[in-house]
């Protein structure tokens, strides 16, 4: 009984997710959760004691870890333009694949205030934390001074938020494909003329001379 019963648990997790990326955290009920999973309505408060504030917690903390794993393996690359220029080809692919329904999940609960469960907030600033971190060791590692690259990690983060929004809105990948574009001219220029020394800059010229 016990894998049925972590699998309705994954389920449910998994459905809140996706739910909060399509119609935001105050649609996302319980009710919906389950008609969304198929889990039985008996599971809810014995894998989430803390009910709906739990559940959506956790659904922010799995949407969070997903994308960072994302953000991590394209910070090993040996291009940081590249591995941008990535980041947002998924947000283009995640737009286009749901006819602009699905946006981002962190966004969902960030925006939407929530006197019940403040903590929400909270959690979603820790991931938005998390990204940034991960964008700014991969500047940093590339030779950009530490202030520098922790700028444009929170500029970027704040841009591909900002054109999801606006995709969505406009039912189109205009904005994202505009702000993607700024980013990677900016992001040569960056690299261009980092510093001569310092951190990673034994790593030679960006392989992006242009």
């Amino acid at each position: 009984m016990s894998p049925r019963k972590s699998d309705s648990r994954e389920r449910m997790v998994l459905s809140a997710a996706a739910l909060l990326r399509e119609y935001g955290a105050g649609a996302t009920s319980i009710d919906r959760v389950l008609a969304h999973s198929g889990a039985p309505r008996g599971s809810v408060y014995h894998h989430f004691p803390g009910g709906r504030a739990q559940l959506i917690d956790e659904a922010v903390a799995l949407a969070g870890d997903f994308i960072s794993g994302l953000i991590d393996a394209a910070a090993r690359a040996d291009d940081p333009v590249e591995a941008v220029d990535a980041f947002f080809g998924l947000w283009r692919e995640r737009l286009v694949e749901s006819d602009f329904r699905a946006g981002c999940p962190i966004v969902a609960v960030a925006v939407e205030t929530n006197d019940e469960a403040p903590h929400l907030a909270r959690s979603a600033a820790a991931v938005f934390g998390r990204w940034q971190e991960a964008l700014a060791a991969l500047f940093i590692r590339h030779g950009l001074p530490e202030p520098r690259g922790r700028r444009l990690a929170a500029f970027i983060i704040a841009a591909v938020e900002g054109a999801v929004i606006m995709c969505r809105a406009e039912q189109s990948t205009a904005a994202l494909e505009a702000a993607a574009t700024e980013i990677h001219d900016l992001l040569l220029s960056a690299l261009r003329n980092r510093p001569a020394t310092g951190p990673g800059s034994d790593q030679g010229p960006p392989s992006h001379p242009q």
